[in-house]
């Protein structure tokens, strides 16, 4: 143990832990984090290929490794699609199924923040760590939505509530143990697991200066502890290389080289999607996703550099934070999400400093503008929309009017809650109206755009041409494409070029009757003129043109391979 932080905290502070405010700000993160789930469909980006990873695991009794329309998805370990299929399983409906393993991992998350700041700090400070965590935008966007950053995010605060309890708290070799093999589990769901390990070089620049002895929690046999992280990978590992090895099918030597190195250090060092400046995370991510906690770190810094002198677990766990930002920002390729590991332990360093009764005039008046701001815009674009319904296509009248009516809808709550609440806590404000706005997007803005996030119409239209017979080939396609067919799919590799994906259409489309191809507009194909086909509509920003043996072009080069993958008639939405 290297200081006990609880030792200040009276026993009235701890017999407490459950009071009103802390069961009612529990309450309420539990409504906004199950609140919708069920009511919408799998959305793009990612939440349609884990879903059909997952019906298909389920469907096919395949588990070991994630396949999407039959064929090898390996871009990320199974775990998180692992999670999705198991609800699937035990409830049957997909839309309960792929949403619930993140609501559960916030809640999870959460509940430790909470009972970490309590143990160290105190009920108060707890309830003020765990309403800072609600309080930054990423935390709710990730927890209700199907990404895996929120399940690994929850793996690693796991890890640092382990790492923390163990050094700062009592000696816990339990504990030490189980944060090495939530690394592990980590690791196996979205490689960067191991960031807990980090938290590691702030403890030992702390613990050892000093001492001519190792701490209790130092003893030789934490050196065991990354075992621990071992052992969890080597189970899902070693399956791995020996099916893989023992396979005649090069698809599988595919997926080991793709999972092991391509996705792991050759994405991190060589990333050639979403590249962004070194400065993105601290310029454009944690300014917006998080506020307003950065800027409490400026408005409480006096309050902070106190709280870190008295308590060095916080110096620990912002050095922690800012390893993490660091090891991130030295990769070309930079998305928002990834930095969310680091948000829980950052609002847990803040609530000691922080009091929220303790209105910063600056930081209040930046909150409200910000507020303002917003508001306006809602209320403006809802008034836009609703003026815009004569102008409006006849079938999107209602939708036009209803996207409208809620945006207008939204801004007048927030203009009208800061009218009545323009000299009140701007905190709570802010809290209360992201509430509000989550519960009514998450119903309301559910209905209206699951129609547009979807390829349901478009999907449905090809079934009524073609009729439900028939079967349909797809190129340069999506996974929602599979996912929302109400006929049997068959695709040419997602993984070829679009050249050999359209060879190895037109050859299968000329080898039996009653077959069609769906190809967007925007692929460069040969084998077909797009402008013989038959426009079935636009789905995700693109126009689909639909192809039968009498349109498609006479002469086609014959494809090196005939590798084709079929899958059955997917979940009836």
């Amino acid at each position: 143990m290297l200081s006990n932080p609880a030792q200040n905290i009276t026993t009235t502070e701890q017999d407490k832990s459950w009071d009103s405010l802390t069961i009612l700000l529990f309450a309420i993160a539990i409504l906004l984090l199950f609140w919708g789930i069920g009511w919408r469909s799998p959305w793009p980006a990612d939440e349609p290929r884990f879903a059909e990873v997952a019906r298909e695991m389920v469907a096919t009794g395949h588990w070991f490794f994630p396949m999407r329309g039959g064929e090898l998805y390996p871009d990320k370990p199974p775990v998180f699609m692992w999670s999705i299929a198991l609800f699937y399983w035990l409830t049957g409906n997909l839309k309960l199924a792929f949403l619930l393993p993140n609501a559960l991992c916030g809640l999870l998350t959460l509940t430790l923040v909470w009972d970490l700041a309590r143990r160290l700090w105190g009920n108060k400070t707890a309830r003020t760590a765990l309403f800072l965590l609600m309080l930054a935008p990423q935390f709710f966007i990730q927890a209700k939505n199907a990404q895996i950053d929120a399940m690994v995010a929850c793996w690693i605060t796991v890890s640092c509530y382990c790492l923390i309890r163990h050094f700062f708290l009592a000696p816990n070799w339990r504990l030490y143990y189980l944060a090495w093999a939530m690394m592990g589990l980590g690791v196996i769901t979205k490689g960067v697991g191991f960031l807990p390990a980090l938290m590691l070089i702030p403890i030992a620049i702390y613990a050892f200066p000093q001492r001519k002895e190792l701490p209790p929690a130092f003893q030789k046999k934490a050196w065991f502890g990354p075992l621990f992280m071992l052992a969890v990978i080597l189970a899902w590992l070693i399956p791995l290389l020996l099916i893989t090895s023992g396979s005649d099918d090069p698809q599988f030597q595919a997926y080991r080289d793709n999972i092991l190195f391509k996705q792991t250090a050759e994405r991190y060092a060589n990333s050639l999607g979403h590249v962004q400046p070194w400065h993105y995370f601290i310029s454009s991510v944690i300014p917006v996703f998080w506020f307003p906690l950065p800027f409490m770190v400026i408005a409480f810094w006096k309050s902070l550099r106190e709280s870190w002198k008295q308590y060095p677990v916080i110096w620990v766990i912002l050095s922690w934070v800012v390893l993490v930002v660091l090891f991130f920002s030295l990769s070309p390729g930079k998305r928002g999400v990834y930095v969310l590991p680091a948000l829980p332990m950052f609002a847990l360093a803040l609530s000691p400093a922080v009091n929220l009764l303790d209105h910063k005039r600056w930081l209040h008046w930046l909150m409200v503008g910000l507020m303002t701001l917003i508001g306006v815009v809602m209320f403006a674009g809802g008034i836009a929309g609703i003026a815009q319904i004569e102008k409006a296509v006849r079938e999107l009248e209602e939708q036009t009017l209803q996207a409208g009516l809620m945006l207008f809808t939204c801004g007048l709550i927030w203009l009208g809650t800061l009218w009545f609440r323009r000299n009140k806590n701007a905190y709570l404000t802010l809290g209360g109206l992201l509430a509000v706005t989550w519960l009514i997007f998450a119903s309301w803005g559910y209905h209206l755009l699951d129609p547009n996030r979807t390829p349901k119409a478009l999907m449905a239209n090809i079934a009524h041409t073609i009729g439900t017979d028939a079967e349909l080939g797809l190129v340069n396609f999506k996974e929602q494409h599979i996912l929302f067919s109400p006929v049997t799919v068959t695709h040419f590799s997602y993984l070829a070029p679009i050249q050999e994906q359209e060879e190895r259409a037109w050859a299968w489309l000329h080898d039996s009757p009653n077959r069609y191809i769906l190809i967007p507009d925007s692929a460069s194909v040969r084998c077909f003129t797009l402008s013989k086909g038959q426009n079935m509509g636009e789905a995700h920003r693109r126009h689909w043109i639909l192809f039968d043996a009498t349109t498609a072009e006479p002469q086609c080069d014959a494809p090196e391979s005939m590798r084709k993958f079929v899958t059955q008639r997917p979940y009836p939405w």
